[in-house]
Order: structure tokens, then C-alpha cells, then sequence
């Protein structure tokens, strides 16, 4: 089973050669080419992973960076909107021009390989990285993600498609083998049909072994059924022995990452030659995170309390999203070299994964030394059309009634409420995104200020609700800087480009003094820094760190503490604490990076004052309004709700004006306890750096929206699969550890359908400024084994258009069965699953003759009796329709 897939391979990308150079090599560098290292600082770019190459045999190093959607290193890069976005578009066409973009960066940013796209399924809307997922529906994920894997190795650029398999919450999963085929493993293998050049295999435990350490599941069911002729690399930290190179991992990652001022080994490293070294602390001190605590909106807990000008308080704390690094496999040998020693693994073995790891490198111009190395100009205006138009496509128009496009009348007196307004909300989380340059990404309110300046009617208007930025802290700093050095600051630390006293690249600073406090009551402080880490303590307690992470980048990028940088483009950390009336001790820290750029620190507060006054100007200036656009926005914390007073603001403003639009800037469904009382709803995603200019175009009607949803939008969370209280084994928590998919093959809209709940919005739904009629639906068979479907879709409104017709199939008619195909006894089929769907554009009154093909496979199921793909011996619907619950036409096929 080791040499499954060689001779394919070596007859397309030049095996030749890289016989030649594994001939030539010494084990100890075939070892070295299948485990990650820390690359020399000299050259390091912020990259996720590193592998050094052979340079006696001038075999190139490769560099793997994070995503999605993006490249994150440490220069800045383009933030394309998120993969819901994306998926919302359900566009193949916008998918590839992603893809472009993803790979031209990472050319010009001097990345080899990035690390997607994430292709797991949308099974538990509480999994803290569901947004990153392109939705529920398995051909939807895998179709929009092999092209954008076509897209991104078009540049010469790897993909890897990751996390091989069912990574969607759950750290031990059993799962059938129908729904691992249809649902799970679907997308991997529409990735491998596009010549993805590598898949990681994930963290979590399935049908037993760990993913990455699975026989079942890379030798057989990702080599051998799907024809994967790639590599397959382990998620950061989710090797757990050096036997899982017998299963078919190849490249261990991140291998001997070291990280620190000690240079701690930050995982264990099984693939190495070497005996391996204890692993530090977990703590965020020990590893040079920091505490990285939920921003105010988010955090549910109490906020600590300092008393009238005395000690006390908290540390700020948070967690790191990331590995938990498991202990080692009882009685197993720890390091390649000893389980070669003990008969356990063979050089065979290992030369194979080298193999594996060369032949896509020669097959990506990647193996010689001498290619360009360095970061190049990347072409952001060229970027930027890209991001522009995913984000048009990808937003959802939920509800309208008759508020939207915007009218004259509505622009002779409009008022942006939110932060989202202001800037755009362009990435969810600065975790393994990137995360975009914050000079683009400008707000709605400049956006339609700068697209209405030649109408002297118009009149836009913003008010904040909730300012994250806050006020200078009129902090009473008595010394400043790291020796004796005293110094009075009363006007506050400030020291910013844009009040022209940023400090030195590289320097260090302290401040000691103190603030003075008016009144009882929670405040906010906000340690605004660029171009470097810092902390802020209160009376000698930790309130919070901007730590710059030892990978993902390592220097201070603008996003990477708060849902949004400030205006000015700093980072900004948020932290509130309950204080008593009276002078507390102050203590800030600033320490520049090596990005070579200005130390920039400025610490702003909001009092109660600020806040409660920022609140009441917001709805003060809808009663005066005539239409009112609110921006919202979450990142799943808490799950299904938008954070902080946001619901309370939305329902006071349109008590003060019902002529009230809301923009929800959220990769997950949330509740809307207000929905009754706005007159229209647009989901826009997390957008990316032009996400301002897309909400302009959207709200003006510039564009009409065409956005379809990739998960069903839930009334409540316990109608969700996952949260149904009557099966707590299908939880992601699960039952004693254990999840169970119990569900099988009704996940997302199959299981709404199966339970026979209705869902607040089914999968696919979305509105328009115009309507569309679909008409003389004839399906036929295809010489290919499938089905070709043809229909007219006509567009009857007054404005040009897109429509995303969607093709069903139904279950088999149990009355049409004839009874001899006993092989699918058991077998589940639900009421109708996705299988084609396209994006359609149409001007005003045109008309169209649709045509769509259903390959052979879509029309299957994988039969556990038979081990095999069947298909059933039952007539079927073919359904076409608007959404899974908006169907327009119904033909029947023959069994």
C-alpha cells in the first residue's frame, strides 16, 4: 500500500529527477525533508511553517503560510472576505478569481505552499471556526473549494486542503461509512479532482485513530479510492507518534519549531532524527502569547473589580485557539530514528514521503534554490477589484420590506449607526487570516459620502452607539522610559504618526503614575500600539497584553486584538474593569518589534459617561433621521447572539425610527429578537478590505444583491443537530468525549427536512431587487451517466440581476421500488440533496436557456453493504428551485 499512486505521479511531474536526488540522499536528509524547522531569522517572513530543503543537493526550502482566506505573514497582505462569503457567492468563478489572488500573494510574499482551503463541513454552529468553512452542503464546499484550489496553484502556488476528516468541533468522532463518503470526505475528493497538491489531516480522533495517524482514511480511502498523488501533512501539533508515517502522513508540522528567548521546543517532534525536547509550559507567559481575553462585548463574566484606589483585579486572562498537544503513545518509540531502530518503521517508508513531498515540488517549479526568495510588491489594486466584487456577491439580502435599494428621500437624511460603519469589519479574528490593509478599509459612511459628493441633497450622517476607540486617558504618568529617566506626562501617553511623536523603531518604554477615577463604575481602557508589544497593569494587576505571536506572523498587525483597529490604524486592545471612585496605579510597557517601523502607543479610556453618552446620541439622532442603517456585527462569542447591548441598540433605534435597515457583519447565524420591527436585514459577511465600498453599492442599489446562504439560519440553536437536547452524543462535547454523527447523512438543511423543523431561513435562500421565473424544466440522460438539466430562467423585474438557481435530487420513491436491490437496505437518503447549482446573470426582461450537468457520482450513494458507489433502484425527483425550500420545478427520473 506504501507505493499506491507512484507510477501516475512520475509519469506527470518529472520523477525522474527526483529519483535521482533521493538516491543521492543520506538518510538523515531524507528525515530532515519530512518534518518541519524554525527558519533563520535573517529570512524567517511570519510564516505559519518552514522546511529547510537539502542544500548540499540544492533542493529549495519551502515556506507554508496560514490562511483563510489570505496569506498571513508578517508583511501586510490583501484581506480577501471571509470563506462564508465566498461560499454565499456560490460563484466557481469568484472561487478561482480568490484563488489568483491567494497565490499571486503569495508569489510576491515568498510563500510555497498556503495552507487551504478549509473544506469541513458546517455541522455545529458553536465550533469556535465554523465561519471559516464554505457552509453545510458538501458539494457546495467541495465545488467552490477545488476552484479556488485551481485558482491558487495557477500562480505556481501549493494548496492543501485541510482538515482531513470531519473537523467540524468534535475531538472524537465515529462516524458511518455513508456519511464519511457523502458528506465528510466529498469535498476532499472534489480537491483532489482538481490536483490539490497537499492535504493536512486534522487534530481530532475518527472512528478510532487520530485523523493523521489513520490507515483507513489516508492510505485507503484518500490514496486508493480517491487517487490522491499528493502529500499529506499533519496539523500543528496533531502528530502523535512516528508510526503514523506507516498510515500515510508524510510531513510532520511544525516539526522543531523553537520559539522564545530560550528557544523552547513549542511541540513535540516525532519525525525528527533526534531524541525529542520536553515541551514548556502551556502557559501564555511560557510560550510569549500573552493573556488574550474576549473583547468587552463578548466576555459573559463579571468584570474584575478594583476598589476606590486599592490593589486587586484580574489578570485579563484568555486562551490560545491551537493544538493541545498530546502526550506520547504509550510503548511506542518517540523519534523516527529509534522506531527505525526497532523495526517499527522502514527506510522505505520514509524515503516514499520524501518522494511524495518532491514530486509535487517538481511539479511547482519549486525545487531549485536559486528562485526569488523575497517579498515583492503584490499587485493590491488588482487584489482589490477581486475582494470588491466576492464581497457584492456574497452578501444576503434576508429581509426587505420595500426599504431597499435606498430612494431619495432615505439619502436626503440618513444616519450610519455602529463601529461597522465607519470601517469595515473585514476579518472575523486575527488568528490565521490575513488581515488586510487597514488604509482600504474604510467604512459605508465614507464610502457613500465619497459616492454621493455631487448630490447637494444628500445628507449622511454616523453616529458610533458604541465607540470602540474611546478618549485619551488623562493618565498622570510621574516616570517614563527603562532607567531613571522622569518625566510628567499629564496630557496622557500619546505617541502616534499621526500627532507626529511615533517613537523609535525598536525602543523600549515604561511608564509608572497614575489615573484618577470621577465616579464608581466600569471603564474601559484601550492600549492602542503599532510596531510593537505592550501591557497595561492597574494597582500591580495584569489588565492586558498585546502579545505578538511566535508564529502567524510575528510583528503587530492592526487587527489583531479587536474586532476593529482604530480609525488610525493601530492595534487595540480592549479591557474593562470595575473601579472605584478615586487615583489608581498605572503601569504601561511598550517594546518595539523588528519590523523596523515607528513604536506607536497611545492608552484612550471610555468612562461610564462616555458610554452611556454615545448610546443615547445614536438613538437621539434616529428620531430625527428618515432612515436609519445599523451595523452589527459577532464573531460566535456568544454563540447565536450578537455581543454586548447590540440587540437593546437595534431595538431602541427603531422604537425611535421605524424606517430602520440593519447590516450584519457575522460568519454564523445569530438570533434577532428585533427582525419584526426593522424593515430590511443585509448579511454581509466579514468583507474584507473593500467592504465599505460593497456596502455603498449594495444599500444605493448599485448592485443588487444576489448572495445565497451556505447553512440554514436556525430559529433557535437547539434546533441545530449538534444542540438537539434529545441525542447529546451528536454535541460536539459529546458523551464521555465521545461525539457520535448518529445523524449520518441529514446534516444542515437534510436535517431540518428529516426532523421537520422550519428553520428562520432554509440553505441557498436570499433576496433581490428583482424577481426571476423559472419555466420548461426537461431533464435527459448525459453521456457521461448522469443527467443534463435544461430550464429558461427569465428575469421579470425592473433591474439587471443575478440569480443562483439550485438543482435537488430527491429521495427514491419507495412505491417505484422493485425490490431487487436489497444492497441499500439501511441506507439513508434524504428529502432532496444539492446536486448542481449556478450563478446566473441577466439584465432586465432577458431570458435564458439554462443548462446544468449532474455527473454520474452526484446521483449515487455509497452502499455500506456493497462497499460501493450504487444508485438506487427507485424513480427520484430532480427539484429546481431558489432555495432548498423554494422549489419551482419537479421532473422524475426512472429508476
Amino acid at each position: 500500500m506504501a507505493l499506491v499512486g507512484l507510477v501516475q505521479p512520475a509519469a506527470l511531474y518529472g520523477a525522474a529527477r527526483v529519483e535521482r536526488l533521493l538516491a543521492a540522499m543520506t538518510l538523515d536528509e531524507k528525515i530532515a525533508l519530512i518534518h518541519g524547522a524554525t527558519e533563520a531569522p535573517s529570512s524567517y517572513q511570519g510564516q505559519a511553517g518552514y522546511l529547510p530543503g537539502v542544500a548540499r543537493l540544492s533542493v529549495a526550502p519551502l515556506r507554508l503560510a496560514d490562511g483563510p482566506p489570505g496569506v498571513l505573514t508578517r508583511e501586510v497582505s490583501t484581506a480577501l472576505p471571509a470563506t462564508m462569503a465566498l461560499a454565499a457567492s456560490f460563484s466557481v468563478k469568484d472561487a478561482k478569481a480568490n484563488g489568483v489572488v491567494i497565490g499571486r500573494d503569495a508569489r510576491a510574499l515568498g510563500i510555497d505552499l498556503v495552507l487551504e482551503p478549509f473544506i469541513n463541513i458546517y455541522r455545529d454552529p458553536a465550533f469556535s471556526r465554523s465561519y471559516n468553512t464554505y457552509g453545510e452542503d458538501p458539494l457546495l464546499s467541495g465545488q467552490i473549494g477545488a476552484a479556488l484550489v485551481r485558482g491558487i496553484q495557477s500562480q505556481k502556488v501549493m494548496a492543501q486542503a485541510k482538515h482531513y476528516l470531519a473537523f467540524d468541533g468534535a475531538k472524537d468522532v465515529q462516524v458511518g461509512a455513508q456519511a464519511l463518503h457523502e458528506i465528510y470526505a466529498a469535498p476532499f475528493a472534489d480537491a483532489v479532482d482538481a490536483g490539490v497538491a497537499s492535504v493536512m489531516c486534522a487534530y481530532n480522533r475518527i472512528n478510532g485513530p487520530f485523523a493523521c495517524g489513520s490507515d483507513a482514511l489516508l492510505n485507503g480511502l484518500l490514496r486508493q479510492e480517491m487517487g490522491f498523488q499528493g502529500f499529506v501533512t499533519s496539523d500543528w501539533g496533531a502528530t502523535h507518534a512516528a508510526e503514523f508515517i506507516n498510515a500515510g502522513l508524510d510531513l510532520e508540522m511544525p516539526g522543531e519549531l523553537r520559539v522564545g528567548p530560550d528557544r523552547e521546543q513549542l511541540m513535540i517532534s516525532y519525525f525528527s532524527g533526534t531524541d525529542t525536547t520536553a515541551v514548556p509550559s502551556k502557559s501564555t507567559d511560557a510560550m510569549g502569547f500573552g493573556p488574550r481575553g474576549r473583547i468587552p462585548e463578548e466576555d459573559l463574566e463579571p468584570h474584575p473589580t478594583l476598589g476606590a484606589g486599592s490593589g486587586g483585579g484580574n489578570s485579563g486572562g484568555g486562551d490560545i485557539e491551537g493544538a493541545a498537544q498530546a502526550a506520547p503513545m504509550a510503548d511506542l518509540p518517540v523519534n523516527l530514528r529509534a522506531a527505525l531502530q526497532a523495526g517499527a518503521v522502514s527506510e522505505l517508508t520514509i524515503t516514499q514521503a520524501a518522494r511524495r513531498i518532491l514530486l509535487q515540488m517538481q511539479r511547482f517549479g519549486l525545487l531549485d534554490r536559486h528562485r526569488q526568495r523575497w517579498p515583492t510588491t503584490e499587485p493590491a489594486e488588482q487584489d482589490a477589484r477581486v475582494v470588491l466584487r466576492t464581497e457584492e456577491d456574497g452578501a444576503v439580502l434576508l429581509k426587505n420590506d420595500a426599504a431597499l435599494p435606498l430612494k431619495r428621500q432615505d439619502l436626503g437624511s440618513l444616519l450610519l449607526i455602529g463601529p461597522g460603519a465607519l470601517q469595515t469589519i473585514a476579518v472575523a479574528r486575527a488568528n490565521e487570516q490575513a488581515l488586510g490593509r487597514p488604509e482600504r478599509q474604510i467604512g459605508a459612511f465614507t464610502a457613500l459620502r465619497r459616492l454621493l459628493r455631487d448630490d447637494h441633497a444628500a445628507h449622511v450622517s454616523y453616529a458610533a452607539g458604541n465607540d470602540m476607540a474611546g478618549r485619551l486617558a488623562p493618565a498622570q504618568v510621574i516616570d517614563e522610559g527603562i532607567g531613571s529617566h522622569r518625566q510628567a506626562i499629564a496630557a496622557g501617553i500619546d505617541f502616534t504618526l499621526a500627532n507626529g511623536r511615533a517613537l523609535p523603531a525598536r525602543s523600549a518604554h515604561r511608564w509608572s503614575g497614575s489615573v484618577s477615577v470621577p465616579v464608581d463604575g466600569v471603564y474601559e481602557f484601550n492600549l492602542q500600539m503599532l510596531g510593537g508589544s505592550g501591557a497595561i497593569w492597574l494597582d500591580e494587576r495584569l489588565l492586558g497584553r498585546i502579545a505578538i505571536p511566535p508564529q502567524h506572523g510575528d510583528v503587530l498587525q492592526a487587527g489583531h486584538d479587536n474586532v476593529l483597529p482604530t480609525p488610525d490604524g493601530l492595534d487595540n486592545l480592549r479591557r474593562r474593569v470595575e473601579l472605584g471612585a478615586g487615583r489608581h496605579a498605572l503601569q504601561v510597557t511598550a517594546d518595539g518589534d523588528d519590523s523596523g517601523k515607528p513604536l506607536q502607543v497611545r492608552l484612550n479610556w471610555a468612562t461610564p459617561a462616555h458610554k452611556h453618552a454615545d448610546y443615547a446620541a445614536a438613538i437621539e439622532a434616529a428620531k430625527s433621521a428618515h432612515t436609519v442603517v445599523v451595523f452589527a456585527w459577532s464573531r460566535n462569542q456568544p454563540v447565536m447572539a450578537l455581543p454586548g447591548d447590540q440587540d437593546q441598540l437595534i431595538a431602541d433605534v427603531a422604537a425611535a425610527n421605524p424606517n430602520t435597515i440593519v447590516v450584519l457583519n457575522t460568519g454564523d447565524p445569530v438570533a434577532m429578537p428585533w427582525l419584526a420591527q426593522v424593515r430590511a436585514v443585509l448579511q454581509m459577511w466579514y468583507t474584507g478590505d473593500e467592504g465599505g465600498w460593497a456596502a455603498a453599492n449594495l444599500l444605493l442599489g448599485r448592485v443588487s444583491p444576489a448572495g445565497r446562504l451556505p447553512f440554514t439560519w436556525p430559529q433557535r440553536l437547539q434546533d441545530t443537530l449538534a444542540h438537539d437536547r434529545e441525542h447529546p452524543e451528536r454535541s460536539s462535547a459529546g458523551v464521555d468525549g465521545k461525539t457520535i454523527y448518529s445523524e449520518g447523512v441529514f446534516v444542515g438543511y437534510r436535517w431540518f427536512d428529516q426532523a421537520g423543523i422550519d428553520p428562520l431561513y432554509p440553505f441557498g435562500y436570499g433576496l433581490s431587487y428583482t424577481r426571476f421565473e423559472y419555466r420548461s424544466l426537461q431533464v435527459t440522460p448525459a453521456a457521461h451517466g448522469g443527467l443534463t438539466v435544461a430550464f429558461t430562467l427569465s428575469n421579470l423585474g425592473p433591474v439587471r440581476g443575478d440569480e443562483v438557481p439550485q438543482v435537488y435530487l430527491g429521495a427514491p420513491d419507495r412505491a417505484s421500488h422493485d425490490g431487487h436491490d436489497g444492497e441499500d437496505e439501511g441506507a439513508q437518503f434524504a428529502a432532496r440533496s444539492l446536486v448542481a447549482f449556478d450563478r446566473v446573470a441577466l439584465d432586465a426582461g432577458e431570458s435564458r436557456r439554462v443548462v446544468l450537468q449532474i455527473p454520474l457520482r452526484r446521483l449515487q450513494y455509497w452502499s455500506e453493504a456493497m462497499q460501493r458507489w450504487q444508485l438506487a433502484d427507485a424513480a427520484r425527483a430532480i427539484e429546481v428551485g431558489a432555495s432548498s425550500r423554494d422549489i419551482r420545478l419537479t421532473a422524475s427520473i426512472p429508476p
